[in-house]
Order: C-alpha cells, then structure tokens, then sequence
C-alpha cells in the first residue's frame, strides 16, 4: 500500500461541490450505488461499490474500490471488475460479494450478458491485496431451470456448521419475493438447492414486503440470533425505493434430514427509518468465538419530495457525482430488536467542540457530530436554512434517557438513536444556508467539527 492512503479524504476538501461529503469516502467522479464485496482480508477493509467513473448516471457498470487498515484512512483503488466483451458480465458488473477461497481473494457478482438477460455468478480471483483481478467469465451458477423463478440477483456467501452456502434473492411467477440456497463446496460450481424462504411466510410477509428480494444478506450477531437483510424492490421504484429495506431476526438449525440450513424468522422490522437509504451490504467478523457484523449502506441522491429540495438530474449530472456510502455501522440484537450503532473508529473524525452542553436552539457546521442527550420527552428537529425556504430534514421525538447522535457531512445526514436503527437522509445546502438543531426543554447538545485525522 501506499503512503497516500488519505488521498480519497484529502481530495474531498477541495472538491468543488459544495455537496460533496467530506467524510464519507468515495471517488471524486461518476455514478455509485450498492456496496459490493465488503471483506477483512490480510489486516485491511475493502469497500468495493457499484461503479460507472464517466458519469453520474447508472450505466455500465464496474466495481469501483476502496481499503483501510482501521476504517478512517482510505484508500482508492484501480477499478476493481468491468464488463468483458462477449461475456458472461458484458452488461455489467453487478452486485456480489467477496470471499477468501484457501487464501485467494474471489470476487462472486451477478453478471448480465445483455440488458434484457438474467444474471449469472461470476468468478473472479484478485491478487493478494485485492487491487489486481483476473476476469475469466467463468460462470459459477446460471439462472435455475425452475419456471417459478422469473428473477435472480445478487449472490450472498455465508458459513454454517462448517460449511460453505450462499444465497442468491429472487423474484417469482406468482408475484412472491423470495431466497434461493445454494451449497458450495467449490466456488466454481455452486449446487442449486432450491426455493428457501418467500413472502409467503407470515413474519417475512409483514416485515420484508417486495416483489424481488434484492442484496440479500445474512450473518450472526454476537448474541447467537441471525439476521436476514434485504433490499424489498418493487416494480418502477427506478432507484426510488418506497419499501426501503427491512430485516428478519430467527434462528438458523440443520434441516434434520438434509442437514441443510433452515432459517426460522421470528420477528423483523425495518433496517433504516430514512428515505435516501438503499443496498446495503454486511461483513461477517469473527474475533475468538464471538461473531460481529458491519454494515455499509448506499445513500442516493434526494430528489425533491416530501416537501424537500433535492437535487435534478441535470444538477446531478453538472455536479458530475451521485451516491455516497454511509459510515461503517455496528449490528446487534437487543431484546428481540434490531440496533443499528456507528462504528467507534469514526470518533477519529471528532474534531474542535463548537458547543457543550448547549440548549435550546443550536448551531451546527456543515460537517459536524451532535451528541443529544434527553432528560424529559420531546421532539428534535435538524432544519437547513431559515424563512420560508427553511426544510425539516429530521424531525423525532427524544425520551428521557435517550441519546441521538447526528452527523452531517455536506449533503449526507445520519441520525443514530439508542436502542434502534439508524436514519439516513439527503439534504443541499444553497450558498449561505445553515443547520440550526431545535431541542426540548431539558436536552443539551455537544457538537463537534469534523477534521481529518492526522
């Protein structure tokens, strides 16, 4: 690695978008979306994404990369996958993850032939430190010959008793989301097990509602429960995604016949309470016998609804960048619910305190963490801009006991609240407005700048 490793940070300070986030890392340049490949492997993170560097919109797509040591100093990478020419992945290079297969680095991604084609699982293998890939089009799994299934999409890889499975999410015939099992001895051919959940389930029903399941996702939290995450696509969202995402919290158990996993859901809800929040992908951690899981997501731009301003394609695409990755976030299950937490390393962003212990109404920099602290019930609100042209962005209520923390990057807001998950929202500042945050009585503030970290 190099020793420019805060490059993709650094540069973000002199960009000239006023919008661009400082501190979220991500190319200068071009179109990303879903969070691809999300692994810990030899000491580093690595971020891959959705990628098209020439222009703000989304089409042909390659995997885009960045890595850390600590989850604060990143570095940007050479594009990571592109599309072959007459192969398996000629229309893109879509989502997928990335695994260590006896100590090599595989890339495992839906990969489309043709704009009007199902996907297939392509393999990749990269280099030691995941910058160089060779693309055969080796296709590990095409579309299963089952009539019922209509749709397939974004292959998932997790571990059980042992033994390698994955996971792909699917749409079917009678209008039902659904998940596909595979096992997968060898990643070069992954065995087709069948149709493992659906919408038909009452608890996946009511919690995960879609049409296509899509970024299907599963690992374990350090209290022994699992935690299924999808992406619930419906017919004409075009990247406006009404139901969002949403979990299923179960068990995972040996069929007692098959041996094969079975996936009990018990309860469920949604992943993030915001509306600019889309594709997020999990890594699954070990450290001794405790497993941990950390999740990025994908914040697109906001178009205006709601009542808000957002920005227009043709703004978009002047600002010549779309979409930013959230911060990493911290996954636990707390009796029975979903917490949603932002990993500790980015405290290293904390800079100078510009308020301590402030009330009532208080000003925030444009990038800034806020820590509220409540003492008596109330409402919270965050507004951009004074007058009539002033927008809520966030508005919830604060009970006694609660804390919220806030950070604004620019353009990127997340809102975290104990004890639930996160809230993620787009808003643009015009020249010369700033964030005001609104408290109950009784609840203090402390807010700090951001800086970079030496």
């Amino acid at each position: 690695m190099t020793d420019l490793a805060l490059d993709s940070l650094f540069s973000a300070t002199t960009h000239p978008d006023p919008a661009f986030p400082r501190f979220h890392p991500r190319p200068a340049q071009g179109w990303i979306n879903d969070p691809n490949g999300v692994s810990f492997i030899n000491g580093r993170y690595h971020v891959f994404f959705q990628y098209n560097p020439s222009s703000a919109r989304h089409s042909q797509i390659q995997w885009g990369h960045m890595s850390s040591p600590d989850l604060v100093h990143w570095e940007e990478h050479p594009v990571a996958l592109s599309p072959q020419p007459g192969g398996p992945d000629s229309a893109g290079c879509w989502t997928g993850v990335v695994t260590s297969d006896d100590g090599v680095p595989t890339a495992c991604y839906s990969g489309v032939q043709d704009h009007g084609g199902h996907s297939q699982v392509v393999i990749a293998r990269g280099s030691a430190d995941l910058v160089t890939w060779s693309q055969d089009g080796h296709v590990a799994a095409s579309m299963p010959a089952d009539p019922l299934v209509t749709a397939v999409r974004d292959p998932f890889i997790f571990r059980f008793n042992g033994a390698r499975y994955a996971m792909q999410g699917a749409g079917l015939a009678d209008g039902r989301a659904a998940l596909l099992l595979y096992t997968v001895d060898s990643l070069d051919d992954w065995k087709y097990q069948g149709i493992w959940l659906t919408t038909a389930d009452p608890v996946a029903g009511r919690h995960t509602p879609a049409e296509i399941w899509e970024c299907p996702q599963l690992v374990q939290v350090p209290t022994g429960e699992w935690v299924m995450m999808f992406s619930l696509w419906l017919s004409g969202d075009d990247h406006e995604h009404a139901n969002g995402v949403g979990h299923l919290i179960g068990s995972l158990s040996p069929d007692p016949e098959t041996g094969l996993p079975v996936f009990t859901p018990v309860t469920g809800g949604k992943s993030d309470l915001g509306r600019d929040f889309y594709a997020p992908q999990i890594v699954q951690l070990t450290s001794g016998s405790s497993p941990s899981a950390l999740l990025w997501g994908w914040a697109n731009e906001g178009p205006g609804r709601d009542g808000r301003r957002g920005r227009t394609q043709t703004e978009i695409d002047d600002a010549g960048w779309s979409g930013v990755l959230t911060h990493p976030r911290v996954l636990s299950v707390v009796e029975g619910s979903l917490v949603v937490t932002p990993a500790p390393e980015v405290l290293a962003y904390r800079g100078a305190a510009v308020a301590v212990n402030a009330a009532g109404s208080v000003a925030v920099p444009g990038f800034a963490e806020v820590l509220v602290r409540g003492s008596a019930s109330g409402s919270v609100e965050l507004v951009l801009g004074s007058g009539p042209s002033a927008q809520v962005v966030y508005s919830g209520p604060l009970a006694a006991g609660e804390e919220l923390r806030i950070f604004v990057d620019a353009s990127l807001v997340e809102v975290y609240r104990t004890g639930s998950v996160a809230t993620t929202l787009r808003a643009y500042p015009a020249p010369g407005e700033s964030w005001e945050l609104t408290l109950p009585t009784g609840a203090t503030a402390d807010v700090w700048e951001l800086t970079l970290p030496a």
